[in-house]
C-alpha cells in the first residue's frame, strides 16, 4: 500500500501566508521593537490555541526565511540587512513614490498605503517584496533621516475650530501639515507661512507642526519671494551680529599693507559687468610691454582679507556658500557693506586684490605668469553693452584696449574650443520690473563678444591657478590640497539615447570616442543655430552632461576640457572662491597643505548650496513668468513642445519664453500615450503624433501663481 503524502490544503496555506504578510507589517510598523509570539498573537487579534499554534508556525517559517531575526529565544525582530534597502523617497502627484537607491539601475515603486510617515526626499529604509509576473514593490519602515523639517504653504481653518491645516504644495510634500491654534503665530486664514514639522504620531492621519513665520498674502510680490526662499532653507536676511562684525571692519586702504602686495594701481584697469550689476568683483587690466607683448591682469576682490576663518562673517558666508540671483533681487553671501562697497572695485577707488598676471603673445600664448595679492585702481566701469559698442567700432575710452583684449579672447577661445570644450550658449530670459517689482516685458540675454571676453580671461584665471598650485615645475601633480571645480565625462547611456533622437530628426552625432563627440556635438548645436528644435536639442545634449560640483578629488572638466581647473574670480559671491584664495596664499607663503577631509566637507556643502540657489532661482523665474502671461489669459499664441510626459505635453511661448502644461486628458481628439524613446505622444486611434521640437498653436487658460503654473489649451499642430 502506498503511503498518502502529507499535502498542506491550498486555503491553510493561503491562510499561512495572508499571516506571514500580517506578521512583517507589525514588525515593519516597529522595526526596533522586539515581539514575543503571545505579544504577535494579541496584535493580530488571534486569540483561540489553534490561531496561536499557527502564529508560532508563521514566526519560524519567517526566521528560516531570513525575514526575522530571533535575537533571544522566542524574541523575534524584523531583519533588516536581508530584506531592507536604503534609499531616498520621491513621490508623484498621485501619491505613490519610488525608493531611489543609489547603483541600482530603476527605482523601485511604493504604492502610496506604503509610504509610511515619509516625506518628499526623505531617506528612508524600505522592504521590497518580490511578487511573480508583476513589478517589485518597497515599503517604507523607517524614516533614517528627514530631507527637511520646514515647509512653506497656506494656513487654512475655521474660526470656530482650535485648529488648521497648512497646505503645502504636493511637489514638495505629499500631506497637509496639523497646526493647534496656540501654533498660529497670529496667522490669518489664507496666508502663507513657514511651519517646522514636529512630529508624525502613530495614529495620525497627518503631521503636526508650528508656525515659525508668517511670510504674507499669497500672490503678493514679496510674500511670493520671500516663500521661495524659505521653501529651499535660503536666508533673506543677515543676523544682526553678523552685521555689525561687517560694520566694524578695518576698510582702510593702508600704506603698511600696500608694501605687502604688488603695486598696480598705475596700469590701465577696468571693469565689465551687466548693467545692474552692483558687486564688482574682477577687473582687467592691460598694458603694452617693450617686447611687443600684452602684460594682461586679472584683478579678483580680495575678501579673505576682510572674512577671515572663525569670524561671524566667515561663518555665515561658508552657510550661504553662494549669493542667489532672484528676478527681482540679489540675495548675497556677504553683507552689503562687504558685496557693494569695500570689496566691490569700483571705478576710482583704490581696492586690494587677487591677481594672476600673464604676459601674452599675439597668439595668446603665455610666456610668463603671476599671482599674488596686489592693490589696483579701476579707472573705469563698463556695461556689456557699452563695451560691445567699442569692439563694433565706436569710439570711446580705451578702445584700442578692448579691442586688443577682445582679440586676445578670441583667440584664447578658438584654442579651447579646438581643445574640446563644449559651446553651449544658453539665451536667458530676462525680465523689465516696474517700482513695485511687477513684470511689465520679456527680454533675452544673448552672449556677445563683450561676454565672451570677460568669460575667457576669468577661464583663463581659473586654469592656470588651478595648475600653478597642483602641479610642480616639472609638470608632473602634486599632493598639495586644493579645492577643483570638476566635470565628470558625460553618462554614455544618455549620450546615446541622444544620438537616437537626434537621428530621427535628421542630425547626427559621433560618440566612438571622447574627441569625435564633443566635436559632433559643437556641429551639431551650430547646425541647429536658429531652427525651431535649437532649445530642445541643447536642452537634451544638457542633460547628457554631469553636473559640475566642487570637490578636492581632482578629474578635470569635461565641458571645458580643462585637466586642472578651480573657481578664482568671484569670491564676492562664491564661497568655494574665497577657499581657493586662502590655500593658494598658504601656497604662496609655502605653509603645510590644508586638511583635505576638512575641504572636502566645504566643497561638498558648496556644492548642495549651489544646488539649491539654482532650484530657487528657476522658481522665482517661473514665478515671474505665470505673473507676467496672467494678463494673456485667453490669448492664442505660437509655441514650441519643450517637454514630454506621460501626463501631458510642455509648451514654450518662443516670445515670452514661458512655459505652460497640456494635460493629456485635455486632448481630445484621441486617446494620447507616452513614448519615451522618441520623446512625443501617439494618439492610439488616429496615429497623430506630437514630438519635441514640434510647433503648435496653444491658447491659455490658466496663471496659477500659487502653483507657479501656466495651463494651456492645443489649438493647432503648425509644423
Amino acid at each position: 500500500m502506498t503511503k498518502k503524502k502529507n499535502t498542506i490544503p491550498a486555503k491553510q496555506k493561503a491562510r499561512l501566508r495572508d499571516l506571514k504578510r500580517g506578521i512583517l507589517s507589525l514588525f515593519m510598523k516597529n522595526p526596533n521593537k522586539e515581539y514575543n509570539h503571545k505579544q504577535v498573537s494579541d496584535s493580530l487579534n488571534q486569540k483561540n490555541p489553534n490561531q496561536k499554534e499557527q502564529v508560532i508556525k508563521a514566526l519560524q517559517e519567517l526566521v528560516s526565511e531570513k525575514q526575522l531575526l530571533e535575537p533571544k529565544t522566542r524574541k523575534y525582530q524584523i531583519n533588516f540587512q536581508e530584506e531592507s534597502l536604503e534609499g531616498r523617497i520621491d513621490f508623484n502627484q498621485t501619491g505613490n513614490a519610488y525608493l531611489i537607491v543609489e547603483g541600482l539601475e530603476k527605482d523601485i515603486f511604493i504604492p502610496r498605503t506604503k509610504t509610511g510617515k515619509a516625506l518628499q526626499n526623505d531617506t528612508v529604509r524600505a522592504v521590497v517584496h518580490q511578487f511573480k509576473n508583476r513589478r517589485s514593490e518597497a515599503e517604507v519602515v523607517e524614516i533614517i533621516e528627514r530631507s527637511k523639517t520646514r515647509f512653506v504653504g497656506k494656513l487654512e481653518y475655521s474660526a470656530n475650530k482650535n485648529f488648521g491645516f497648512v497646505k503645502v504644495n504636493k511637489n514638495a510634500i505629499n500631506t497637509d501639515i496639523f497646526i493647534p491654534k496656540e501654533k498660529f503665530k497670529n496667522a490669518k486664514d489664507g496666508q502663507v507661512v513657514l511651519v517646522e514639522f514636529v512630529s508624525w504620531p502613530d495614529k495620525a492621519d497627518s503631521p503636526t507642526g508650528k508656525i515659525i513665520d508668517v511670510l504674507g498674502d499669497p500672490g503678493e510680490n514679496e510674500t511670493e519671494i520671500h516663500a521661495i526662499l524659505a521653501d529651499y532653507g535660503l536666508p533673506y536676511e543677515f543676523p544682526k551680529e553678523v552685521e555689525q562684525e561687517a560694520e566694524k571692519l578695518d576698510v582702510s586702504i593702508s600704506p603698511e599693507e600696500i608694501a605687502r602686495r604688488r603695486d598696480m594701481r598705475k596700469v590701465t584697469t577696468f571693469t565689465i559687468d551687466p548693467v545692474d550689476a552692483k558687486d564688482f568683483d574682477d577687473a582687467l587690466s592691460i598694458q603694452k610691454l617693450n617686447n611687443g607683448n600684452w602684460e594682461i591682469g586679472v584683478h579678483i576682490a580680495d575678501v579673505s582679507h576682510y572674512v577671515k576663518p572663525g569670524s561671524l562673517l566667515d561663518e555665515e558666508a561658508y552657510s550661504r556658500a553662494t549669493s542667489v540671483y532672484l528676478v527681482d533681487r540679489v540675495v548675497p553671501m556677504l553683507p552689503e557693506i562687504l558685496s557693494n562697497n569695500v570689496c566691490s572695485l569700483r571705478p576710482h577707488e583704490d581696492k586690494y586684490t587677487f591677481s594672476a598676471v600673464f604676459e601674452l603673445d599675439e597668439n595668446a600664448e603665455i610666456k610668463k605668469q603671476w599671482f599674488g595679492r596686489t592693490v589696483i585702481h579701476s579707472d573705469r566701469r563698463y556695461t556689456y553693452e557699452e563695451a560691445q559698442e567699442i569692439i563694433e567700432g565706436k569710439s570711446g575710452d580705451f578702445e584700442e584696449e578692448i579691442r586688443t583684449l577682445n582679440t586676445l579672447a578670441k583667440t584664447l577661445r578658438e584654442q579651447r574650443m579646438k581643445n574640446g570644450a563644449i559651446s553651449f550658449d544658453k539665451v536667458e530670459v530676462k525680465f523689465k520690473l516696474d517700482e513695485n517689482k511687477d513684470p511689465v516685458g520679456v527680454y533675452f540675454k544673448i552672449s556677445k563678444d563683450s561676454n565672451h571676453l570677460i568669460e575667457e580671461f576669468m577661464l583663463l584665471a581659473n586654469k592656470k591657478v588651478s595648475e600653478f598650485v597642483s602641479l610642480n615645475k616639472k609638470g608632473n601633480p602634486t599632493e598639495r590640497t586644493f579645492i577643483y571645480r570638476i566635470h565628470d565625462d558625460p553618462d554614455p547611456t544618455k549620450l546615446l539615447s541622444l544620438k537616437q533622437f537626434v537621428n530621427t530628426l535628421g542630425y547626427d552625432i559621433n560618440i566612438t570616442n571622447k574627441k569625435k563627440t564633443y566635436q559632433s556635438i559643437n556641429k551639431l548645436l551650430n547646425d541647429v543655430k536658429g531652427k525651431g528644435e535649437e532649445n530642445m536639442i541643447e536642452t537634451l545634449a544638457v542633460r547628457t552632461m554631469s553636473k559640475a560640483i566642487y570637490s578636492t578629488k581632482n578629474i578635470g572638466h569635461y565641458g571645458l576640457s580643462f585637466d586642472y581647473y578651480s573657481h578664482f574670480t568671484s569670491p564676492i559671491r562664491r564661497y568655494p572662491d574665497v577657499i581657493a584664495h586662502r590655500l593658494l596664499q598658504d601656497f604662496l607663503d609655502k605653509k603645510p597643505s590644508a586638511d583635505p577631509d576638512a575641504v572636502e566637507e566645504k566643497a561638498k556643502h558648496s556644492s548642495e548650496m549651489e544646488k539649491l540657489a539654482a532650484d530657487a532661482e528657476r522658481e522665482s523665474i517661473k514665478y515671474m513668468q505665470v505673473k507676467f502671461m496672467e494678463q494673456y489669459i485667453g490669448e492664442t499664441f505660437e509655441g514650441v513642445i519643450s517637454g514630454v510626459t506621460d501626463f501631458g505635453i510642455y509648451v514654450e511661448i518662443r516670445e515670452f519664453g514661458a512655459e505652460g502644461l497640456i494635460k493629456l486628458r485635455d486632448i481630445r481628439d484621441d486617446d494620447y500615450r507616452f513614448e519615451e524613446k522618441t520623446y512625443s505622444i501617439i494618439g492610439q486611434r488616429t496615429g497623430n503624433q506630437y514630438q519635441l521640437g514640434d510647433v503648435v498653436r496653444i491658447k491659455v487658460v490658466k496663471a496659477n501663481l500659487e502653483r507657479k503654473q501656466l495651463d494651456f489649451e492645443l489649438e493647432e499642430t503648425l509644423v
